[in-house]
């Protein structure tokens, strides 16, 4: 296994067979939670400079392997949920429903996301729905969290 591959399936994590979306996610959050901790805007710096990186090695893998968006490949639902997270701030209620609604958003594909997920090619597409869904995420986080201030729920 090359230093690529690792990069891009995250230590092996995009190998397991059931959700390795979901894990790759999960692990993206455990990883990104001290460092939302200490400076969401270092997260989303970070999520951008991943994103960057990986946008370039997975056109190199593709281009090597033949296959577009191999299931395997879970760098991008970390840089989507370090976005989210980023977004909708620290608090662990936050931090659950940035998730939540990443997955739903990754897993759904509303809108445009679902169109960037189909019509673009190379790793540009196999980033770009997730950076999308990300930023939906963080943001109807945002709008959960308000509603329910409104109500008078503060979590």
């Amino acid at each position: 296994m090359n230093k690529r591959e690792l990069f891009l399936t995250l230590f092996n994590i995009g190998y397991i067979k059931k959700a390795s979306g979901t894990w790759g996610s999960l692990f993206g959050l455990i990883v990104g939670i001290p460092i939302l901790y200490f400076s969401p805007s270092t997260l989303f710096a970070l999520a951008a400079l991943c994103g960057i990186i990986a946008i370039k090695e997975i056109d190199i893998y593709e281009n090597n392997i033949g296959i577009h968006d191999a299931k395997y490949i879970v760098i991008d639902e970390l840089i989507g949920i370090w976005i989210a997270m980023s977004i909708s701030g620290f608090s662990i209620v936050s931090i659950i429903f940035s998730f939540v609604f990443f997955r739903l958003y990754d897993i759904w594909k509303p809108s445009i996301i679902g169109k960037v997920d189909k019509h673009t090619k190379g790793g540009l597409g196999v980033v770009g729905d997730d950076v999308l869904a990300g930023f939906f995420a963080g943001i109807t986080t945002l709008v959960f969290v308000a509603l329910f201030a409104q109500i008078g729920i503060n979590i």
